[in-house]
């Protein structure tokens, strides 16, 4: 059963039993609805209370079913919440911990609502490209009146209990219960098990005074902030309906827009997205019940601008942190740059003065490896040469205690030449984050071919208590990321010899999506550090085809943002970026030396063969195994590379667009001489998916 039914005296109690959030999945609805039907017939019983066990009264949809045939079956939730409203006898939700979604529009769907204190009330449907389909755009703002009810489901962001249980006029609670909740909801019933007509949430009247003004403000303001998502503006066009139409109607308008929404290509990639992001924490060979090593100190060498953000985010976590440079004013400008940083949210109201002292409290620093030994893990954020890596890693291997993690944040580098520096590459881990590392979610976590299970457990968990997006990775060069983002620039760099300007590329991709363009990009990050990768592929890989373009930038001194002169110029203080007439000739002066006639190359020409040169290195590294699953490449690029939410990462895109079609694409670039017509022969998997008809998911 998935909800129990007690009788206590006179109350029937019906508790959801459906771990760990009591989704409310056709099981749980049929056995609420029985519930609802057994205490009905019993003359016996009064009222009935609804609650949810463990750690919610209910988080809404079961996500198991979402989006199949069983989220519908009847009872469906709108027909449960109609059981709920005709009952004959008082139904009371008790509210505890989390009350979201469907568990929130079936709370008013009950006659009465009592809640304790820090109960997070949402309804989140937007954030998956959907808004609330079970009478939560009619019936809160009922409860709660229309503006207060559209900023919360407009936004899908929680919002406590106690703070809506004190807005005036609110019918959203009708007690706040401080004490036992169960024992205060059954008491309430009592008091209200004779109350006659049945109070209903439907009855309410729903007004604003000023609407249609309203409403087309609230609409110029969120079209202008979610120009890529529909749902927003539907959920606008949903909450007037409660203003202007009978319950009824505005339920029947709400499920039209609902269901119109569930077949938009952006609802799906932010579902795609949802359940992708939860995949990527289950490692096939590693059990979930692994035992995990203890990580309760951390030591980072480095206190550049990469050493510095990785200690913020285990100070954020309250995880004390020793750091070590080689020369004290190094030190001392590493925590200089963090106090800033800190300072800066403390100015903006974003963080206390006191969790700042904490949180700085916590770190330390030395000059001196055997200060490190104690620690339970060490991250190495150094140069990214593996002489300077060998040279870390063989002091590590000296003083850190037996059982210690040693991690590499090496963004290219390969791992397992790093753990075979050391006598211990069991110990060994690539823990990849991404610039600024304390603001970034995404950790590429390298599995070495020695990386013991239960240290790439302990490293997906301390991953996910610093707040990061972990995706396992095997070992290559550029692990899953940066890898494809190999192809990515090298694209970019031939469209500029085939007539392209920098602008040009970047605002094509940019109108697709991107949060920034492959120019301003590598403005940002650093030229010179693709330099120096580029340098180490030539001797690896000498017969890959690349645009000299980006070296004869660098060897002009032109490496970006620092220098406030890159692909673009800067001036100092701004990030704006502005083309630069000196570097477009030289683009001109290296295609006239290489013979290139430019050519008029068009936008969608320019998004395809940057996204597309994604996919096919992405399939590469599917079918290598470097990435375990289609969903985990898709959320590197959606938090670690600004690859647009709304299209759900590059398998998700590719898969929308249909890979026969992409396959075509390719195709026809293979047939231009001033590409890369090898690169352009669809990956073996691309071209396997393809002639069996299916996609990457």
């Amino acid at each position: 059963m998935t909800a129990k039914y007690e009788a206590h005296g006179t109350v029937a109690v019906i508790t959801l039993q459906n771990p760990p959030v009591n989704g409310l999945g056709f099981a749980t609805r049929r056995d609420i609805a029985h519930g609802i039907e057994q205490a009905q017939a019993d003359p016996a019983i009064t009222a009935i209370v609804i609650t949810g066990a463990g750690k919610a009264f209910s988080g809404g949809a079961d996500i198991k079913e979402f989006g199949s045939p069983m989220a519908i079956a009847e009872p469906n939730l709108g027909t449960l919440i109609g059981i709920c409203e005709a009952a004959n006898k008082p139904i009371v939700a008790a509210i505890h911990t989390v009350c979201m979604g469907g568990g929130l529009e079936l709370a008013m769907g009950c006659h009465y609502r009592v809640t304790a204190p820090g109960t997070s009330v949402a309804l989140p449907e937007v954030k998956l490209g959907l808004l609330p389909g079970a009478g939560g755009t009619q019936r809160l703002p009922r409860v709660l009146g229309v503006e207060t009810a559209l900023n919360i489901i407009v936004s899908g962001d929680p919002v406590k209990s106690e703070v809506l249980a004190s807005l005036p006029g609110q019918k959203l609670f009708d007690r706040v219960i401080t004490g036992d909740l169960m024992e205060g909801a059954i008491a309430f019933a009592h008091e209200i098990s004779a109350t006659r007509p049945l109070p209903l949430v439907r009855n309410l009247k729903c007004t604003h005074p000023n609407a249609d003004a309203y409403f087309q403000f609230t609409r110029n303001t969120v079209g202008a902030m979610s120009k890529n998502f529909p749902a927003p503006l539907r959920c606008i066009d949903a909450v007037a309906a409660s203003t202007n139409q009978k319950i009824d109607a505005g339920l029947a308008f709400e499920r039209k827009l609902f269901i119109e929404l569930m077949q938009t290509p952006e609802s799906k990639a932010l579902r795609h997205a949802f359940f992708a992001e939860r995949a990527t924490s289950k490692i096939p060979d590693v059990p979930e019940d692994t035992a995990v090593r203890p990580v309760n100190k951390v030591a980072v060498i480095g206190a550049g601008t990469m050493g510095g953000g990785i200690t913020m985010n285990f100070l954020n976590a309250g995880i004390p942190v020793v750091m070590l440079e080689t020369k004290q004013e190094a030190l001392d400008r590493g925590v200089a740059t963090m106090r800033k940083n800190y300072e800066a949210q403390v100015a903006k109201g974003k963080l206390a003065q006191t969790k700042y002292e904490e949180r700085m409290a916590l770190l330390s620093t030395t000059l001196n490896y055997s200060d490190l030994g104690d620690s339970d893990l060490v991250i190495e954020a150094v140069f990214e040469e593996l002489e300077v890596k060998k040279a870390v890693f063989g002091q590590l291997d000296a003083v850190m205690k037996p059982g210690a993690i040693l991690a590499s944040n090496t963004s290219t580098l390969d791992v397992n030449k790093i753990a075979h520096f050391t006598k211990r590459p069991q110990d060994v881990v690539g823990m990849h984050f991404f610039s600024p590392a304390n603001v970034m979610k995404l950790l590429e976590v390298v599995r070495g071919a020695d990386t013991a299970k239960d240290v790439l457990a302990t490293v997906m968990q301390i991953g996910k208590k610093i707040k990061k997006t972990c995706v396992v990775s095997g070992v290559c060069d550029g692990f899953i990321g940066n890898r494809m983002i190999e192809q990515y620039s090298r694209q970019a760099g031939m469209l500029l010899d085939e007539g392209c300007t920098p602008s040009q590329v970047d605002k094509a991709i940019e109108k697709f999506g991107f949060a920034m363009g492959p120019f301003r990009m590598g403005d940002l990050a650093g030229n010179d550090i693709g330099w120096a990768i580029r340098k180490r592929r030539a001797v690896e890989r000498p017969n890959m085809r690349y645009s000299l373009t980006a070296d004869r930038l660098c060897e002009m001194g032109r490496f970006g943002q620092k220098t406030s002169a890159g692909w673009y110029d800067y001036k100092p203080g701004k990030r704006d970026a502005i083309p630069s007439a000196l570097v477009e000739q030289m683009i001109v002066d290296y295609r006239t030396s290489i013979g290139r006639t430019p050519r008029k190359v068009s936008d969608e020409e320019i998004v395809q063969r940057l996204v597309f040169a994604l996919v096919n290195e992405a399939a590469k590294i599917l079918e290598e195994g470097i990435a375990s699953r289609a969903s985990d490449i898709d959320m590197v690029y959606l938090t670690g590379y600004g690859f647009p939410l709304h299209r759900g990462g590059p398998m998700c895109y590719a898969d929308t667009v249909g890979l026969y079609n992409v396959a075509q694409a390719m195709k026809r670039f293979a047939q231009n001489p001033d590409d890369d017509p090898a690169f352009w022969q669809p990956a073996p998997l691309l071209a396997r998916l393809v002639a069996e008809g299916k996609s990457f998911s």
